[in-house]
């Protein structure tokens, strides 16, 4: 009897193990299309565009002959790209401390207990659901001055007796505080015209922060901070010495998300700026377009393709591995 059992046991584990070898046998088969396809049309294209960016195809004929880092020399020599440096590094900052800072303090409000919080939160998400070109139509026209007659905020200004607050908006060339560097072809740091801009972005975006810092509100317990109140502590000191601390993983992703977004900023540029005035808003990736689509310079648009896939993933990949090693802690 005892050996008749332990045969069926021995029998039932054999059928349990070929029937998990057939189970990952199916799962491989099912994933493998889409393994293939990342493989080829992702990797593949990525590998393909690196060797491109190192080739001599600069016009309109095919030349894939190797010239080493030359092209991103040259790239980096050139005053254009420079100012798309320094007007990606000025949109990205402001652009990241203006929507944290407002998406927490629209989320303190509305975790607050306000009256009419659905509609508030519909508000402030209503712009995520907006494209940036229909973003950057409506705020071209508010920050265009108006050379002839005023328009947009001028034209507002000028109706309500304000007309001191006039100012160029996307049109302003200048740049503050005009700062010169002896060993770059650019001056630094703030171009104004690009003021508008971010606060275009910001108006956008804001929600999306004021969405996440809610949820991380929602998430920490009442319990700490009346424990805190209880110790006398004030609603400042509540904010800074727990809340805060407990939303810096929200922060994090937020940081990462919105960088993310304004490094690959393509559309509400186009359609607000167009790059101008004198490549002052003028950012990579709408330098890349004009070199592969206007003047058929292939390489040096994967160059700058390539940089720009550098500088996302020095943002992503220390933040998946963070999360990962988070997640073995937890575990």
């Amino acid at each position: 009897m005892k050996m008749q059992l332990h045969l069926r046991a021995r029998q039932s584990g054999r059928a349990h193990t070929r029937s998990i070898s057939r189970d990952r046998v199916i799962a491989a088969l099912m994933l493998l299309p889409s393994l293939i396809a990342i493989a080829v049309f992702v990797y593949g294209f990525i590998a393909y565009t690196g060797y491109v960016s190192m080739s001599n195809y600069t016009s309109a004929r095919i030349d894939l002959s190797f010239v080493g880092l030359d092209n991103y020399v040259r790239l980096f020599s050139e005053r254009r790209f420079q100012e798309n440096i320094r007007n990606l590094v000025v949109f990205t900052s402001f652009f990241l401390v203006i929507c944290l800072v407002f998406g927490l303090l629209l989320a303190l409000m509305v975790d607050s207990g306000v009256r009419g919080e659905a509609v508030f939160r519909s508000i402030y998400l209503f712009p995520m659901a907006v494209s940036f070109i229909v973003t950057g139509v409506a705020w071209r026209w508010l920050f265009t001055p108006g050379d002839l007659e005023p328009t947009g905020l001028n034209l507002l200004f000028d109706s309500i007796g304000l007309g001191f607050l006039k100012a160029r908006w996307i049109a302003d060339s200048s740049i503050w505080p005009n700062i010169e560097v002896e060993w770059l072809k650019v001056r630094l740091i703030v171009p104004l015209a690009i003021i508008p801009v971010v606060l275009a972005a910001v108006w956008q975006m804001s929600g999306f922060c004021m969405a996440l810092y809610l949820a991380g509100l929602r998430s920490i317990p009442e319990e700490l901070r009346e424990a805190a109140r209880v110790d006398g502590c004030s609603e400042s000191q509540v904010l800074r010495y727990i809340t805060l601390p407990l939303l810096r993983p929200v922060t994090l992703s937020a940081i990462i998300v919105l960088t993310h977004i304004s490094l690959k900023t393509f559309d509400l540029i186009l359609t607000m700026t167009g790059g101008g005035p004198g490549n002052k808003t003028e950012v990579p990736s709408l330098y890349m377009y004009e070199l592969r689509f206007s003047q058929f310079n292939t390489a040096y648009a994967a160059a700058v393709a390539t940089i720009l896939l550098i500088l996302v993933s020095l943002l992503t990949i220390p933040y998946l591995l963070y999360n990962r090693r988070a997640q073995s802690v937890e575990q």
